[in-house]
Formats: structure tokens, sequence, C-alpha cells
């Protein structure tokens, strides 16, 4: 009896201290800027191995001085692992810049020109090549509504009828 408690309580504090792997994309159409917004938060320890494990280059992103070295490297890698279409068409994302908050990095991205949308389709392998544990979170507010959904490794593709 007591073998079996102190292994239930074993599990119990094991799961309690398990790292997460996630990510959160918040995508919104803005119908006054005919654009869509989108923030894309990591945590940032996580972050900087990847980037590092990509660009074999030192990385801090919380370390202002470095800023201007990082932010190519900070688009290049979300360029190639977040995909977003738009009725059917490859978007291109205008990086807007990224900022700390807590233990996170939030990135931020623009497509402009998006006159109306119908259909969103979109490709998140973002850290898959640090974790397969990675799980992204997704969040599209769009044409009055709210979709949420997440990808679990290896999963990568989303697509939302609007």
């Amino acid at each position: 009896m007591m073998g079996g408690l102190f292994y239930l309580l074993a599990i119990h504090v094991s799961l309690l201290f398990h790292p997460f792997y996630i990510s959160m994309t918040e995508i919104n159409f803005n119908n006054k800027s005919r654009a869509l917004e989108i923030s894309v938060r990591i945590f940032t320890d996580d972050f900087e191995k990847t980037l590092r494990k990509n660009c074999g280059c030192k990385v801090d992103l919380l370390t202002a001085t470095e800023r201007s070295a990082l932010e190519p490297l900070i688009k290049k890698y979300v360029d190639q692992h977040l995909q977003v279409k738009v009725d059917g068409r490859n978007q291109p994302l205008e990086f807007a810049g990224y900022q700390q908050e807590e233990e996170s990095t939030w990135n931020y991205f623009l497509i402009p020109n998006v006159s109306q949308l119908k259909k969103i389709e979109i490709i998140n392998t973002l850290l898959y090549d640090y974790r397969e544990e990675q799980v992204n979170m997704l969040h599209i507010k769009a044409n009055g509504k709210d979709y949420t959904d997440k990808l679990d490794f290896p999963n990568k593709f989303l697509s939302i009828q609007l």
C-alpha cells in the first residue's frame, strides 16, 4: 500500500516539474486597416536554443545591444516555420519587431492588403526542430468569430473556412 502511494506521489511530483514546450500564434484580421496582425509568443530559453542551433551563433534575446543583429535571424526562422495562405494565396510575413515579456518573447508580423478573408491556411512548425514535445497553439480572430486549435508534433497544418 505504501509503495503504491509513494509511486503515485512520485508521478504527481514529476508532472509538476515537467517542462512544457508551447508556442502561441495569434492572428487577428483587422477590418479597418485591411491587414492580418500576427503575434507569436515563444518561451525565450527554447527560442534562443533553437536560433543558436540554426545559425551556429551567439543568441541572447534579452540583450538590447544585439537587437539589430537578432531581428534578421528571428524573421528568417519564423519565415521558414510559419506560412500563411489567405484565400489560397501564400502571403509573406512583414516583420514588425519583437519584445520580451516575463519568460516569453513576442514576435510581431503583419500581412497587409487583405481586403477580405474567406479561408486561412496555416503551416506552423515552430520549434519542431527543437523538441518533438512541442505544441503550437493557434488563435484566430476574423469576421467577428474566434477560432482556437493546436498542432502537436508532427501535425503542422490548419485550415479554417470563415
